[in-house]
């Protein structure tokens, strides 16, 4: 009698919120949680963290260095709701309340391998000049109740923003039964490592 072949593949994900350019700020944090579909569920690692504060590099770049570690592990049935990370980013305003600097999201690379990504954060706007000095004042600025709101595309139409900044993250990702259940993620080598389509397949 024949096995019966695999019900559930995996999704492992691990990596690091790198560093981000926000030439106005300086002392900030992120926080990163995963949002997914409801065919997904978590078996290891975090699905959300928060990183110590970091001050800006000494160097040309100006760049903020957290290298904040992500480890995951996701089993699903179904590709669709594909996980994503959201980004926020906190820091100090000039009466030292933590006010928010930028959010973002992308979702977690498709195919097998090392991929790097950056992405641009954004604001919420406030709608007038009097709200903006108020909120200045009060020290409380436009933010989303819950991050993950920025990973759905409901409501966001009415929603004014502003871009600021970039974070960068880096991936590794590996997947574990999804050929088998009749996804193709990429060319395979010999030695199951995503690589370049074999060189028959070209063209001369």
């Amino acid at each position: 009698m024949a096995a019966a072949g695999p019900s559930v593949f995996l999704l492992m994900v691990n990596g690091q919120v790198e560093s981000a350019q926000f030439p106005e700020y300086d002392d900030l944090y992120c926080k990163y949680c995963f949002v997914y579909g409801q065919d997904w569920a978590p078996t290891a690692g975090l699905e959300e963290g928060i990183s110590q504060i970091t001050s800006k590099s000494l160097d040309v770049r100006r760049a903020l260095v957290w290298n904040f570690p992500i480890n995951v592990t996701f089993k699903s049935t179904n590709p669709y709701g594909w996980p994503q990370i959201v980004l926020s980013v906190y820091g100090p305003d000039v009466f030292g309340n933590d006010v928010v600097r930028g959010y973002g999201v992308v979702h977690v690379p498709f195919s097998p391998g090392r991929h790097k990504r950056t992405i641009p954060m954004f604001v919420p706007e406030s709608t007038s000049k009097l709200q903006k000095f108020t909120g200045w004042f009060m020290g409380r600025r436009p933010e989303y109740i819950d991050p993950k709101v920025v990973a759905q595309g409901e409501g966001r139409e009415v929603t004014r923003v502003r871009s600021q900044g970039f974070v960068t993250l880096l991936f590794n990702v590996v997947t574990k039964d999804m050929r088998k259940l009749g996804y193709d993620t990429g060319p395979v080598d010999s030695q199951g490592i995503v690589g370049p389509s074999p060189a028959q397949n070209i063209l001369w």
